[in-house]
C-alpha cells in the first residue's frame, strides 16, 4: 500500500499513541539517511551539467531539493508500507508476528535489487505496534534522460518505466502496477514460509486500497451533492416565499398609502365644509 510518508514518525522521533515504547528495541532500521544529502549525491553533477548549458541565469537551478519541494510535478520522496495480516492473525507479540518479521526482513533484502531506480534512503521495520509492518522511503529517479531538463532527475513515471511498468491509465497507473508486482513478491516470500495470501471475500477485492478509498469518497461526494440539491430546492422555495411576502408587503404598503391619501382628502373636505359652515353662521348673526 502507498503511504504519505512521515520520516519523524518512522524514525520514532515522536511516539504516537499506538506505539509501545517497551517494544521499540525490536524495530529494525535498514536505512536511515538524510534526504537532502541523498539529493546532493544523486543530482549535484546533473545540476552542474544543466547549468553550464543555460545562457540565462533565471533558468539555472540553485537548489534542486528546494525546486522539487516547492514544485507541483514531483514529490521529494515516496513511501510504500508493506504488512502481513492484521493484529488478530499476525499480532506483533505472537509467534506468527515473529514469522511476519522474518518474511518482511527477507522481502526488504531483495527490494533494492529489484528496484535500482528507486533510491532507498529510509527503511524501517516496526515491531512496536499491533502488527509488524515495513516502511520504505525512496526517491524515484531516471538517469541518462534525453528529454527536457536535467539528464538525471526525479521522476516516478520514468523510474517505473525503466523497471518495466508503462502505459498506465487513470484506473491502473504505473504506480498501481508496480505495487501489485511488489505484493506478488511479498506473497512469494510468504509462500516459502507456508503462508498463503488470503484475499478477503469481498466484491471489492480487485480494487486497490487507494481505488477503494476513491470509490468511497465518490459515494460521499454523491451523497453530499444530493443533500446540496435538496438544500438548493429548499432555498429556492424560501426565496419564492420571500418574494411573495415582498410582493404582499408592497401591496399592503400601496394599500396603506392609498388609505392615507383618502383620509387626507376626507380631512381636507371636512375642513372646507367646516369653514363654509362658520362663514354661514357669521352671515346669519349679521
Amino acid at each position: 500500500m502507498k503511504g504519505k510518508g512521515s520520516l519523524s514518525y518512522n524514525r520514532r522521533e515522536f511516539v504516537a499513541e499506538n506505539v509501545d515504547n517497551e517494544r521499540s528495541y525490536r524495530n529494525i532500521v535498514y536505512r536511515d539517511e538524510n534526504l537532502r544529502e541523498v539529493y546532493h549525491e544523486l543530482f549535484d553533477d546533473a545540476v552542474e551539467r544543466y547549468n553550464e548549458k543555460q545562457k540565462r541565469k533565471d533558468r539555472r537551478i540553485d537548489d534542486y531539493y528546494e525546486k522539487i519541494r516547492i514544485g507541483r510535478q514531483e514529490k521529494l520522496f515516496h513511501e510504500v508500507v508493506m504488512q502481513i495480516g492484521n493484529k488478530d492473525d499476525m499480532g506483533a507479540m505472537t509467534e506468527n508476528g515473529l514469522l511476519a518479521e522474518k518474511i518482511l526482513d527477507e522481502y526488504m533484502q531483495e527490494f533494492e535489487k529489484r528496484n535500482p531506480t528507486l533510491r532507498v534512503f529510509g527503511a524501517y521495520l516496526h515491531m512496536d505496534e499491533a502488527t509488524p509492518h515495513l516502511h520504505i522511503d525512496f526517491v524515484p529517479y531516471v538517469f541518462g534522460w534525453k528529454g527536457r531538463g536535467m539528464d538525471t532527475k526525479v521522476s516516478l513515471k520514468q523510474a517505473l518505466a525503466v523497471l518495466g511498468f508503462q502505459g498506465g491509465s487513470k484506473s491502473k497507473t504505473e504506480q498501481d502496477q508496480w505495487i501489485d508486482s511488489e505484493k506478488k513478491q511479498l506473497a512469494a516470500t510468504m509462500a516459502r514460509h507456508g503462508i498463503e495470501w488470503e484475499k478477503k471475500n469481498t466484491h471489492e477485492e480487485h480494487l486497490s486500497v487507494l481505488d477503494f478509498k476513491k470509490k468511497e469518497r465518490a459515494k460521499e461526494v454523491a451523497e453530499l451533492e444530493a443533500k446540496c440539491a435538496d438544500c438548493q430546492d429548499e432555498l429556492g422555495q424560501l426565496e419564492t416565499q420571500i418574494a411573495l411576502a415582498g410582493t404582499e408587503r408592497e401591496q399592503m404598503e400601496a394599500d396603506t398609502q392609498k388609505v392615507k391619501e383618502e383620509v387626507q382628502k376626507a380631512e381636507q373636505k371636512l375642513l372646507k365644509q367646516q369653514k363654509r359652515l362658520e362663514n354661514w353662521l357669521l352671515q346669519c348673526r349679521d
